[in-house]
């Protein structure tokens, strides 16, 4: 048995939509950064037949099956019993598939001895979430097209800009339009879609700058940006993609009071209710504190930037 262990990650620059044709391939560049506080432990075995447990529920996942039948056929394995939790709540927001798939396709890897190398797992791992090839990473990732590949890489170790984040839970519940389905309709629908692309290359480039720079300022406007542009972009879709509630815009709300008062913080959001502060070093805990009394934050959770995927425990158990 090989269990390993996942954190999400949190895009600065947002990617929304996917290439058509095969690959999981995602439209647009995108900076991301792993968070520590949130884990992911999946445990892969062989088994006389496949199953998949998600947070202790047997559960079919048409991603999850299709990924494990390329890996089957390309590297010829047996079938395989997965169980995999969160430490987090999952479809809401707070990127589960990312660490889930960059888990899985680890523990898959150690179980049986593939040797592949990070950029191989980070590969597999797109085929079934493409937010999860950034997963295989630590500290600042990037997933981007180079020479007609798109390829996740760490842009800067975790250790050299060591910002903090913390998390405003506002829903425990799943968001009722997955990101699969939310892009599409985005990509069909949206008279914005095409702008949201183009735009998107800039934002790339400035983020990348801004973190090789160590520069806070210039990566906090560059990613709220991107946020905002991102829920433009859904808030534009037919039907509407509206993933906010109300606890969302008062941590929007108390997030910028915090900036005004002098604090060095930024929020980001995804396809969810979640806001995300990100900090500069040391400010992780004055934040934490003022967004835990913001008006319908149900918890709040901290942590730094956090290393890739990795195996847990490197004793295996062979029946």
């Amino acid at each position: 048995m090989a269990t390993a262990i996942a954190h999400p990650n949190i895009a600065l620059v947002k990617y929304w939509g996917k290439q058509s044709g095969s690959g999981n391939l995602p439209a647009t560049p995108s900076v991301s950064i792993t968070v520590a506080g949130l884990t992911t432990t999946t445990r892969v075995v062989a088994a006389d037949r496949d199953s998949l447990r998600i947070d202790g529920q047997v559960r079919r996942d048409s991603k999850v099956n299709a990924l494990f039948d390329a890996m089957q056929d390309a590297f010829e394995l047996p079938p395989i019993s997965i169980e995999t939790r969160n430490d987090f709540p999952t479809g809401a927001g707070l990127a589960s598939s990312a660490s889930g798939f960059a888990a899985l396709v680890t523990a898959i890897d150690g179980e049986f001895d593939l040797g592949l190398t990070p950029q191989e797992r980070s590969a597999w791992s797109r085929r079934g979430s493409a937010s999860a090839a950034r997963s295989i990473f630590g500290g600042f990732a990037t997933l981007a097209s180079g020479d007609g590949t798109w390829t996740a890489t760490e842009l800067l170790a975790k250790d050299a800009w060591p910002l903090e984040v913390v998390i405003a839970v506002t829903a425990e519940t799943p968001k009722p339009v997955s990101s699969s389905e939310g892009m599409e309709r985005s990509r069909t629908t949206s008279p914005f879609y095409d702008a949201w692309c183009r735009s998107t290359e800039a934002d790339f480039e400035t983020a990348c700058r801004a973190v090789a720079e160590r520069d806070f300022g210039s990566l906090s406007e560059v990613a709220e940006h991107s946020c905002l542009k991102l829920h433009a972009l859904m808030l534009s879709s037919r039907p509407a993609l509206l993933y906010w509630n109300q606890a969302t815009i008062k941590a929007i709300e108390t997030v910028r009071r915090l900036r005004e008062a002098g604090t060095p913080v930024f929020y980001t959001i995804d396809a969810g209710p979640q806001v995300k502060a990100v900090c500069a070093p040391g400010q992780g805990g004055g934040v934490a504190a003022v967004l835990a009394r913001s008006p319908g934050v149900l918890r709040v959770a901290r942590g730094g930037l956090g290393d890739g995927a990795r195996i847990a425990d490197d004793t295996r158990r062979r029946d």
